[in-house]
């Protein structure tokens, strides 16, 4: 078998040929087999040196043969110039069993001809999941290569957002950690990036620009720092946000005082000409993970179309965006989900329904492991006014971590079951938000350039490894 420079033999014996720092795939089709399963459970779960050679190994393959991470910023463009419309995007946070997850993700956009659709992951979903950018890069581009998914990815930052309590005590480190973690991200391929400083926006200011202004000038800050750190050929995709998912809807004036501000302010942080941003999530009714009932329930959103529309229109024709972003939508009836291309929705984030589908197809006998684990680590995060239901239902995503391994390795029937739910699933949101038929889209307005590595063990590699960030928020 070939080997790298750390002696690690990887699982395509000669149908992958690894000499002098170059990948050549010999037969492509040994990557959509078993063989590739064996290759991420080593990226994941081997040691320090297996977990590098393997991640390694998935990046030049999946550069090899056209399985780029891409930056979907060029399709907003042309969707902020009117060259593109009638779909919305959908950003999945791919928390828990990531690679079985993102495999459906990919197999659904192989059947219906999808390529405007983002594998995602928060500041927060990093730490609570374990779940590293590196890590979560080689799986999300492992699932793709599996699948024999042949088209640009869209691998995203999510909510890579400013706490507003440990700002107020010490900006400086704060927003510091926020541009670490994007570093972090972008030498890990992701090139498409939601910078959320809404935490800062101070609503008991007298105008709007005053109540906006901590909002856009950290994120003005931060956006200039990622532009500073995208690789050769790449145009990162900055979203920002102007409310913080949960409090009042946002309006029109509000998002004209955040994108004046952020306009003027990246102006002169940046180089002449430094790109802006190519979204703008926005506030409309709905809340991160639904307001949970005392049964366990969800309750119903009340989620106002016409400001998301009237949001989307500004967004486009007054500052070039591709629209607005609605956060929190996986638990929205399914009704609700066709109404987004209608309003020209830019793109909605889905989280919680896919982790509540994982739950519900565990073991029993796993499931309750797991709730007895939250019962004493999560139990600090229980309020006195909360059923154990509640309790559960909020605290579960903790334990997608300390869990990944059982969950990785789960009964194949179990998989199988779980796996045609998501399939359904991710086909029905694909069809409903009109991304079928899209890749073609995607192939004229995105380009992928190649961005290689060093091998491990060899001069120029990269140490991809940071400390936990652990900050809380979740879709």
């Amino acid at each position: 078998m070939a080997t790298l420079a750390v002696q690690y033999a990887h699982p395509f014996d000669d149908a992958v040929v690894v000499g002098d720092g170059q990948v050549h795939v010999v037969r492509e089709a040994a990557l959509a087999t078993e063989r590739m399963d064996r290759l991420v459970l080593d990226a994941v779960f081997g040691d320090a040196a297996t977990r590098a050679a393997a991640r390694w190994l998935i990046w030049e393959v999946g550069q090899a043969v056209g399985v780029c991470p891409s930056s979907i910023h060029a399709l907003y463009m042309a969707r902020g110039k009117g060259l593109v419309h009638g779909f919305t995007v959908p950003a999945i946070n791919v928390r828990g069993m990531a690679y079985d997850t993102a495999r459906s993700v990919f197999r659904t956009a192989n059947r219906l001809h999808a390529g405007a659709f983002i594998c995602e992951i928060a500041r927060s979903e990093i730490g609570y999941t374990d779940q590293r950018p590196a890590e979560y890069t080689a799986v999300i581009l492992a699932a793709a290569l599996r699948e024999g998914f042949r088209e640009p990815v869209f691998i995203q930052g999510d909510h890579f957002q400013v706490n507003a309590k440990k700002y107020a005590a010490d900006p400086a480190p704060e927003v510091n950690a926020v541009k670490q973690l994007a570093r972090e991200a972008i030498a890990a391929g992701f090139f498409n990036i939601d910078v959320d400083t809404s935490t800062l926006v101070d609503l008991k200011r007298d105008t709007l620009a005053e109540q906006q202004r901590l909002n856009y000038e950290t994120a003005a800050d931060i956006a200039a720092y990622v532009r500073s750190h995208e690789p050769k050929g790449v145009t990162i995709s900055i979203g920002g946000e102007i409310g913080e998912v949960g409090t009042k809807n946002s309006t029109v004036e509000e998002l004209r005082a955040y994108m004046d501000g952020l306009n003027a302010a990246l102006a002169a942080r940046g180089p002449a000409g430094v790109v802006g941003l190519s979204k703008i999530s926005v506030q409309s009714g709905t809340s991160h993970g639904g307001v949970v009932l005392p049964d366990g329930s969800i309750a119903d959103v009340k989620l106002d179309l016409p400001t998301l529309e009237n949001l989307s229109r500004v967004a486009r024709d007054e500052y070039g965006l591709a629209g607005a972003v609605q956060h929190g939508a996986s638990t929205l009836p399914d009704a609700a989900f066709h109404n987004f291309p209608r309003t020209e929705t830019a793109e909605i984030h889905l989280a919680t329904n896919f982790q509540n589908m994982l739950f519900d197809h565990l073991p029993d006998e796993l499931r309750e492991e797991i709730y007895a684990w939250l019962r004493v680590h999560a139990i600090e995060e229980r309020k006195p006014t909360d059923t154990d239901e509640q309790f559960i239902y909020k605290t579960r995503k903790k334990a997608l971590g300390p869990f990944k391994r059982a969950m990785w390795d789960l009964p194949a029937s179990t998989k199988a079951t779980l796996a045609a739910a998501y399939d359904a699933k991710f086909g029905f949101l694909f069809a409903q938000l009109a991304v079928g038929g899209t890749a073609p889209m995607v192939a004229q307005h995105v380009l992928s350039p190649s961005v290689h590595r060093p091998a491990p063990g060899t001069a120029g590699a990269t140490d991809l490894s940071a400390a936990p960030d652990d900050t809380e928020l979740s879709d």
